[in-house]
């Protein structure tokens, strides 16, 4: 049974990297699913009774999981991915090996990041609210982590999970408004390093990972089928264009959270008032 599998996945997907890591994603996306089952729920019991406990509704609850499950990931594959991009081999400046290339550490990082985004998919789907979440979901773990599984720049992918550096600063932010301390002094330096920190790994650092993606994909334009080519670069260029939007919303929230109008605040912590709600669960779920 497990050689039929690796044969299915390897060569009927042409995921060729794959097998070897199979069991590390499986164990990932069951992780994430009983964290989000599970821990989540006992947890934010013990550590937010009030909060947690004044949240109504399924949907509530559910997107309040949704935040501790993506910190989990944030803390698990931000790190791992800064390691294996310390440990890779030296030198690694040619766009065929940057297309091409693979590196077994990568492998396990990539398997880990498919089981959550494979989660987080399929959490969008039963859990539904929003078609935007479920093709994010779907198009992230496609286009994102499972071509560099054939392999296809694996060495972006890899250097794509450092953005989920700002994820962590603003998933804090989502839980101060919810436990009640928006526009405290801790909710204002978590935002300065939530800004900090997307402004340097997004726009800065992925602006610089952005242009080397598209010089790749022009020099390998020939190696690679044109749907290819045409797919990842308007992605490229779509993601770009969003991190900026990002950027701006989260500024404007900002200043709307330290607001002195009393009733403003009050609207954002429930949810209800002009925030940046969706952004915030779409970068979790990033």
């Amino acid at each position: 049974m497990p050689g039929t599998l690796d044969r299915f996945v390897g060569k009927t997907l042409g995921l060729v990297k794959l097998p070897p890591h199979l069991p590390a994603l499986a164990i990932s996306f069951f992780l994430f699913l009983l964290i989000h089952q599970v821990a989540s729920p006992i947890l934010s019991r013990r550590l937010a009774p009030q909060s947690y406990g004044a949240i109504k509704g399924k949907i509530a609850r559910n997107n309040w999981a949704i935040h501790v499950v993506s910190q989990c990931h944030v803390l698990v594959v931000v790190p791992l991915a800064l390691w294996c991009i310390m440990i890779e081999t030296p030198g690694r400046n040619d766009d065929w090996d940057r297309a091409f290339g693979w590196d077994e550490h990568a492998g396990i990082v990539h398997a880990i990041a498919c089981g959550y985004f494979l989660w987080d998919s399929l959490d969008a789907i039963i859990n539904f609210i929003d078609l935007g979440f479920v093709l994010h979901g779907i198009s992230t773990y496609l286009f994102t982590y499972h071509f560099p599984l054939k392999p296809f720049v694996a060495y972006y992918a890899t250097r794509c999970l450092l953005w989920e550096s700002s994820t962590f600063f603003l998933n804090n932010h989502w839980f101060l408004d919810k436990t009640g301390r928006t526009g405290t002094k801790a909710q204002l330096v978590n935002g300065i390093f939530l800004l900090a920190t997307f402004f340097g790994v997004r726009i800065v650092y992925g602006g610089k990972i952005s242009w080397d993606f598209m010089h790749t994909l022009l020099h390998v334009r020939k190696d690679v089928p044109p749907t290819y080519a045409i797919v990842f670069s308007i992605g490229n260029v779509l993601l770009v264009a969003l991190n900026w939007i990002w950027f701006a919303k989260m500024i404007a929230a900002l200043r709307k959270r330290f607001n002195k109008d009393a009733g403003e605040r009050t609207k954002l912590v429930r949810g209800s008032g002009a925030s940046v709600e969706g952004e915030n669960n779409a970068e979790a779920r990033a």
